[in-house]
């Protein structure tokens, strides 16, 4: 191979085809697989594949893509979502989702890693789709089917850093890695000095790879604040822009995991931020949980799980917006102010907070199935994108646990290291709780967290989901997203209300954690509504075809009453109507 410009190699080779598998030889040492490779269909210690990117003949010309506004998000690991375990397998179930009512899929990590399972935040061939979930094209073929179901499809992508088995970059250049930074999964990625300039491109190149040649809806990027840049334009500002110059008039949807709540990633780039669309709230689950299980231990010592919490987080977005955090020692967030309820992502489960539990348990394992249904209602009427994670919306049963296939050792120090981060968790970190913890490279582990997608058949609690979603679709107050026209207001201990001020018709959204309350007072403004109207039941928690015990009004002729742990949606409707037992059940919603 001959020198090119910025520190490359390159040399023609003729006669090779699609299938071909290649190594390169560097100075005597290797071979070594490509770090660029598109397809390692033997791991990524194995030779590289030659592909043809454009083998797959897309049928999705009429697609647009996506815009935030008006998705809900479904989270899934490629590899448990079903049985096989596989793109072809899960593109059956597309229908399903469709049927569901969410709108935005997002895939956790494919990039190949090495093993046979693995959550997929060691990947280390970025632009290898995982061989184990199938042929070069398997997700060419699943993104395709979703577009023609009016599916859209996200990608989660890792740019902090590398996975520690199969990363061969440091054999091609010294410069890949930085040691100017702290990351606690690795190494960190250079992108701000010597030698840069090439991983800046690799990893930007990497988005645009996804957009382009798999006609992605936009990507899901991890730990943002540990992709580290001290140069301008930050690496995510020039990655923003250049996806949604790949995507070639689609429009395309980039949302931040970012701990530390920085609205930095939400600032348009010619104000010095990254130009990114949504961003995760952690301090709704956060608040949700507390309230759910009672737990305030490790990072979630903050949170009292109140009422107040909740409005908030409806009305505000972040709850820590600057200050101090104690489980941090230092502040924490920063102001929202103009940003859309659309930009902040809510949800009650995802992989990590499913998986930071002893058991990998959800919230159907940990908290009431009346206060479940009562936050669900919370999470998919609010304002704000709402995600689910799968399963989460039949109560699956099969627990997720954190997962990884290395070699022996790797697998001790991955096992070991898992147990101590749980043991931030009092509660978790007893010896026998210790021991109890799964162990990730147990294929056991692994095989337990795989669902069983068949027995959402005739589950209440999908039921509940599915008309929720719908609601919110075509309720023109709830499909507004506008956190402007939400007011709430805290009814009692475990209770509170929300009430939205139109496009069209009010409504009241009552939530109660708690016990019943026989009477409530009714001084609270947002309870009124005009004299010749009367609140009237729209939609139920705990009613009998989600599995409650029945639809009990809290507004009577005489006043107000919170049944126990249940949430009710009300609309004002006129007052002869109500009088005369009116009430629009879950059907007509």
């Amino acid at each position: 191979m001959q020198p090119e410009p910025d520190g490359f190699f390159g040399a023609d080779v003729a006669g090779l085809r699609p299938g071909a598998l290649y190594r390169y030889r560097l100075d005597g040492q290797g071979p070594y697989p490509d770090p660029s490779s598109r397809y390692q269909p033997q791991g990524p210690h194995g030779p590289s594949m030659l592909v043809d990117p454009n083998g797959w003949r897309w049928r999705d010309d009429d697609w647009r893509g996506v815009s935030i506004t008006g998705q809900v998000v479904y989270e899934l690991h490629v590899g448990c979502f079903t049985r096989e375990g596989t793109f072809d397998a899960a593109r059956e179930k597309l229908p399903y989702l469709k049927a569901l009512g969410v709108t935005l899929l997002e895939v956790m990590p494919v990039a190949e890693f090495p093993g046979r399972f693995n959550w997929g935040y060691d990947g280390v061939s970025l632009y290898a789709p995982y061989h184990g979930y199938g042929d070069y094209d398997a997700f060419k073929r699943f993104v395709d089917d979703a577009h023609r179901l009016g599916l859209g499809v996200i990608l989660d992508v890792v740019y902090n850093h590398f996975g520690p088995d199969g990363a061969y970059h440091n054999c091609y250049s010294d410069h890949w890695y930085s040691d100017r930074y702290p990351n606690e999964w690795g190494d960190p990625l250079n992108f701000d000095g010597d030698g840069s300039g090439p991983v800046r491109e690799f990893v930007i190149g990497n988005a645009c790879y996804w957009i382009a040649e798999f006609h992605l809806d936009g990507l899901r990027i991890d730990a943002t604040q540990s992709i580290h840049d001290a140069g301008e334009p930050h690496v995510l500002a020039e990655l923003s822009q250049r996806a949604r110059a790949a995507a070639a008039g689609r429009r395309i949807v980039l949302i931040a995991e970012n701990e530390p709540q920085d609205l930095r990633c939400l600032a348009p780039v010619e104000h010095g931020g990254f130009g990114l669309d949504a961003m995760w709230n952690d301090d709704f689950h956060h608040a949700a949980r507390v309230a759910l299980t009672g737990l305030r231990e490790a990072y979630l010592q903050d949170y009292e799980g109140s009422p107040q919490e909740l409005v908030s987080a409806i009305r505000h977005g972040f709850l820590f917006q600057g200050q101090y955090y104690r489980w941090q020692r230092q502040r924490r967030g920063t102001r929202v102010r103009s940003e859309p309820a659309h930009c902040f992502v809510h949800y009650l489960q995802n992989h990590d907070q499913v998986a930071n539990t002893m058991w990998g348990e959800r919230c159907t394992h940990r908290g009431s199935l009346p206060q479940v249904r009562a936050l669900t209602a919370l999470l998919l009427l609010a304002p704000q994108t709402p995600m689910l994670f799968m399963g989460q919306e039949y109560g699956a049963a099969q627990r997720f646990n954190f997962f990884a296939d290395h070699t022996p050792q790797l697998a001790r120090q991955v096992r070991d290291g898992r147990r101590r981060f749980v043991a931030q968790f009092p509660t978790y970190a007893d010896p026998r709780a210790q021991q109890a913890i799964p162990d990730p490279a147990d294929p056991g582990t692994f095989a337990a967290c795989r669902l069983d997608i068949g027995e959402a058949a005739g589950s209440p609690l999908y039921r509940l989901h599915r008309d929720l979603l719908r609601l919110r679709r075509e309720e023109p107050a709830l499909a507004a997203q506008s956190r402007e026209s939400v007011d709430g207001a805290v009814l009692g201990e475990h209770a509170f209300v929300l009430r939205w001020a139109g496009p069209g018709r009010e409504l009241l959204l009552i939530v109660n954690l708690g016990p019943q309350q026989p009477s409530i007072a009714g001084s609270e403004p947002l309870l009124a509504c005009e004299r010749s109207e009367q609140w009237t039941v729209l939609w139920a928690s705990e009613h009998p075809d989600y599995g409650g015990a029945g639809v009990v009004s809290p507004c009577t002729e005489t006043g107000w009453m919170l049944p126990a742990s249940c949430a009710v949606l009300l609309w004002p409707a006129p007052r002869r109507a109500a009088a005369a037992g009116d009430e629009v059940g879950t059907e007509s919603a």
